[in-house]
């Protein structure tokens, strides 16, 4: 589902300027607000690129949020996720959310490369990739630091069957 101004709550906020939640994201750098939240909202509009909730079809709230950069001239897309709701964590929504937007861009959008990276130390965003079937195609070797130590970048990727 398309992530819209309404889902800019106090808990997305919460989970943006929460330490454990993007630990391994660039946005514990920041401080974010409703107003910077917008702001990256915005940055979707007029372009092909997504910003999704994902919302837990047994209770109905919003969990996390996907992001798909999508190049149409390349037929690629390169997609992120957050599991925001800690409560969610480690009962395979994510890997679930990852599988149903990868498999729709390989199949039905018929794009013919899906993209993703993350920290060698995130172990679950590694999980998820490689239970998704994409395959390592990259290291950037000790690329960011994660709490004052160098870490691997890894980035995976999976081709469209035809490829």
């Amino acid at each position: 589902m398309p992530f819209g101004p309404d889902d800019i709550t106090d808990d997305y906020i919460g989970w943006l300027n929460d330490p454990q939640v993007v630990r391994f994201s660039n946005q514990r750098f920041h401080r974010h607000s409703p107003g910077t939240c917008q702001k990256y909202l915005s940055s979707f509009m007029g372009t092909n690129h997504w910003f999704l909730k994902i919302v837990d079809g047994q209770d109905g709230l919003t969990i996390g949020t996907m992001t798909a950069y999508v190049s149409a001239h390349h037929r690629t897309v390169d997609m992120g996720i957050l599991i925001g709701r800690r409560e969610a964590w480690g009962q395979g929504l994510g890997q679930d959310a990852w599988n149903t937007l990868m498999g729709w861009f390989l199949e039905k959008a018929k794009l013919r490369k899906v993209t993703g990276g993350a920290m060698r130390a995130n172990v679950a965003m590694v999980r998820i990739m490689e239970k998704s079937g994409m395959t390592l195609e990259a290291v950037r070797g000790a690329q960011e630091l994660l709490e004052g130590k160098p870490q691997d970048l890894l980035y995976y990727a999976k081709f469209h069957a035809s490829n």
